[in-house]
């Protein structure tokens, strides 16, 4: 990663046709952190410096495409408005530049002088950071920054802060004087964080700094600069700004969108004809697809017009705008691709007549299922091959990503792209489905309905809570279904993790629960190897499913932090949990889709008061 050049150093970075200029590399992070940690916007911090990495504008050649292979996920690549995604460039041994970063924060202290001001009063060696003043001390970039719920970021207004009682002089920054900063040593808290300045004003420290309206009390406004963005014009906010650490996560959480490769793309074909696409669109008739292909593929029989009418058929079937896809009202098109990927789970996709290219095999088991239908339990199916694309798609500040609409998300770059970052891994996994007539049966209960409205509830008010503007926040996805299923997901990775020699951290969930899905997906994938080696895919036998099952449901009747647990009228962030912990139903973070929340065991096993709220509680008395 390296940072743009000094100011007088002559940059032809805007020019298309111009090299990309030879810069000192920063360091490196691995390709996947490029997309869930630092990716575009984010702040990072190597060695006693800080940057920011730069946006994907192709004009500004920010990123080395040359080193950024392309990968293909058409039905993602629809929903996301892009043709194709690219990987991140490579690590340090085989990247020769990389992506380039910008210094952020520009206002810097020496922990010598103490001196506080902007880098470029410093005077410092181009591509250097130290204080000349003081035998070339590293300085030490500012701990706080100011963000907007717009993405908006900008340095810490300190002449504001500190001059509030004078403002005739202090308000523009121009008293004259020399500000500083140091630290009283008394205690870790922001009152120990002192500034001053030559002028006279009485220092004062950051205590009150991180208040909600701390900044707009003192007429600061969001200036809506976007330092990751090269030229980037200031927008016009309304937001108000807010301070924050520099290395607080508030300041970046990605937006990402997955997506697995299922039938027909995900035979290696849909990537051979990514170029040729926009042409085989416009053709009507299957003559003229032949006599092209016999042009474009010349010698190569494995690109045939019938695969061609099948992906186009494919592609009019899944537009969002066909009137089938148009009834579903309020479905967004992130639930239709699941929608997508639940009926090809449930149908599967056999291993026989597939080349080694197809990057979706799921099959039933061949043993015989009846041992799960006390569990109600339909037939599981082994996915022994898949392939998930995760794009990076925008990114959010201060918000969570989860509940900030999509107005506030920032964008990667300042021009629309026809891409965006992604990575891709690959791996293996077990799809259980449960059976819908139980589960309504099941829901209808008074008990159970009670229960899952309490956690709605506290979740909407949660959602509203984040959100600038209550009208627009996102309505909670809580039923009945989702909370019983994620639950039951959590507890068969945990036991898993117990029984089959996989930590928690290596598995991920994936739900399909609407009024027309009732599913889970728990897969290990990863992005430097062809995944594991059959290990997960061994647990969806029936009989291991059946035992992993009933020991599972066993150890979540009961909870290392009972009676607490179990009788807890809510717990978890928001109270959008009620029983559930980390001693029982909770994952690593990176193992779940909803971030430990909307969960309840009770849905599973009941409680000791009403046993009959427990899918499961007939398994459990038998």
């Amino acid at each position: 990663m390296t940072p743009p050049p000094a100011r007088r150093s002559r940059r032809t970075d805007g020019d298309s046709a111009a090299p990309r200029l030879a810069l000192p590399r920063r360091g490196s992070v691995r390709r996947s952190q490029m997309i869930t940690t630092y990716g575009v916007g984010s702040l990072i911090a190597v060695d006693n410096e800080s940057f920011v990495v730069s946006g994907i504008d192709d004009a500004h050649r920010s990123w080395a495409l040359d080193e950024a292979p392309i990968i293909h996920e058409h039905r993602l690549a629809r929903v996301l408005g892009v043709k194709h995604f690219r990987l991140p460039p490579a690590s340090e041994d085989t990247s020769k530049d990389g992506v380039r970063v910008r210094r952020f924060p520009l206002w810097h202290s020496c922990p010598s002088c103490q001196c506080l001001q902007h880098i470029r009063d410093f005077n410092p060696p181009t591509n250097k950071n130290v204080c000349t003043d003081c035998d070339d001390e590293p300085l030490v970039p500012s701990r706080f920054v100011v963000a907007c719920e717009d993405g908006h970021l900008d340095d810490f207004p300190y002449w504001k802060w500190l001059h509030r009682k004078n403002r005739e002089d202090g308000a523009t920054g121009r008293c004259g004087g020399q500000m500083s900063m140091r630290f009283s040593g008394r205690s870790a808290s922001l009152r120990s964080v002192i500034i001053s300045c030559t002028c006279g004003v009485p220092e004062v420290s950051m205590e009150g700094s991180f208040r909600r309206s701390a900044l707009t009390d003192l007429g600061v406004r969001c200036e809506g600069r976007r330092p990751w963005l090269k030229g980037a014009p200031a927008e016009f906010c309304r937001q108000a700004p807010r301070t924050l650490q520099r290395g607080s996560s508030s300041v970046w959480q990605p937006v990402l969108k997955s997506a697995l490769s299922i039938p027909p793309w995900s035979d290696g074909l849909a990537a051979k004809l990514s170029e040729h696409w926009e042409t085989l669109r416009s053709f009507s008739s299957r003559m003229e697809i032949e006599i092209y292909l016999k042009g474009a593929f010349r010698g190569d029989d494995s690109v045939t017009a019938d695969a061609v009418m099948e992906l186009l058929a494919a592609e009019q079937e899944e537009d969002p705008d066909r009137e089938s896809n148009a009834d579903a009202g309020a479905v967004s098109p992130y639930q239709v691709l699941r929608r997508q990927e639940y009926e090809r789970l449930c149908s599967g996709n056999a291993l026989r007549d597939k080349g080694r290219e197809e990057q979706f095999i799921c099959e039933p088991p061949v043993s015989n299922p009846a041992v799960l239908e006390p569990f109600g339990v339909a037939r599981p199916m082994l996915v022994k091959r898949l392939r998930e694309v995760r794009a990076l798609k925008a990114f959010t500040r201060i918000a969570d990503a989860e509940s900030s609409s999509e107005s506030h998300e920032a964008a990667l770059s300042l021009t629309p792209t026809d891409w965006l970052p992604a990575m891709e891994v690959s791996g293996e996994g077990v799809f259980v489905r449960l059976d819908e007539s139980w589960l309504d049966e099941w829901a209808e209960s008074p008990a159970v309905a009670a229960r899952v409205e309490q956690l709605r509830t506290n979740h909407d008010r949660m959602l509203q809570e984040r959100a600038t503007d209550p009208a627009e926040a996102p309505v909670s996805p809580a039923t009945p279904r989702l909370v019983l299923l994620h639950t039951l997901a959590h507890v068969l990775i945990n036991e898993w993790s117990l029984d089959a020699g996989y930590p928690a951290a290596a598995l991920r969930e994936r739900l399909y629960t609407d009024d027309t899905m009732a599913g889970f997906l728990i897969y290990t994938a990863t992005s430097d190897s062809a995944g594991s080696l059959g290990g997960v895919v061994a647990q969806g036998e029936p009989d291991r499913l059946a035992e992993a099952l009933h020991s599972a449901l066993r150890r979540a009747t009961w909870c290392s932090a009972d009676p607490l647990c179990i009788e807890a009228g809510t717990s978890g962030i928001g109270g959008a949990n009620r029983a559930a912990c980390h001693a029982c139903a909770m994952l690593p973070e990176t193992s779940c889709e909803y971030n430990n929340i909307l969960l309840d065991r009770a849905l599973l096993v009941g409680t000791p008061e009403d046993p009959s709220v427990g899918f499961f509680r007939q398994v459990l008395t038998a």
